[in-house]
């Protein structure tokens, strides 16, 4: 499930906003103002920002470039939110580092389009598609991981953990990647989660016969391998 942080001071945009992504399968994180906002997204990375140019205090663009400028949210996907539909705004807003801008009043469908448009550019493993490898196959949507059409039980750390091994096959991604990407940089999580979680992981794939797919790589991470052809007919 893909997250969205609102940041709009207005609470009935912000109340209707969240209705329609929650209802589109979104989880969302409402912001009145920059401070909320920055603390939103110190405290848990989302994966995408609706983001309202007239806040309170510090305005969106000016959160937009300063978001742009650290590079731990350099690469976080923005949509502008905004009344001011004057050409010269939308490009402030595009030169701050905004992904997209939309002017209100907006469609729910436009909106909706253009978050899983920049999603697809900035996030693709963030979308809800299915995803299959070696016959061990994980459908966001549903929330199910089944191997060979039988159903494999794995916790929602683990689930959101295999998500995005799946979705990054063949890669090796060391501890901190790993706790940045799958736990949302939480600032309280240690490293050491990682190898409880991916030991449980291991767990709930052996009865599929697939515990092998998740290798240790010694001295660098982990990473999620195609299982050798056998084995994965089996």
């Amino acid at each position: 499930m893909s997250t969205v942080l609102v940041v709009e001071d207005e609470s009935a945009i912000a109340e209707l906003i969240a209705i329609n992504l929650r209802h589109a399968g979104f989880e969302v994180t409402l912001a009145e103002n920059a401070e909320q906002a920055t603390a939103a997204v110190d405290a848990v990375l989302p994966d995408l920002v609706l983001l309202d140019w007239m806040l309170p205090g510090q305005s969106g663009v000016s959160l937009a470039r300063q978001w742009r400028a650290q590079s731990r949210t350099r690469e976080l996907p923005i949509i502008m939110l905004t009344a001011r539909a004057d050409e010269a705004d939308k490009v402030s807003g595009l030169d701050a580092g905004a992904d997209d801008y939309l002017t209100k009043p907006f469609s729910t469908q436009e909106l909706l389009a253009r978050i899983r448009a920049v999603l697809r550019r900035r996030m693709p493993e963030a979308l809800d598609s299915a995803v299959e490898i070696s016959g061990l196959r994980l459908d966001p949507s549903t929330r199910r991981v089944t191997r060979h059409g039988a159903e494999v039980k794995v916790g929602p750390t683990e689930f959101r953990l295999l998500h995005f091994f799946m979705t990054h096959p063949e890669r090796v991604h060391s501890r901190s990647q790993l706790l940045d990407r799958v736990w949302g940089d939480h600032v309280f999580i240690e490293e050491r989660t990682v190898d409880v979680h991916v030991k449980r992981l291991r767990e709930a794939l052996n009865p599929a016969g697939c515990s092998a797919m998740i290798e240790t790589v010694r001295g660098a991470g982990y990473r999620l391998t195609e299982l050798p052809v056998a084995a994965s007919a089996t």
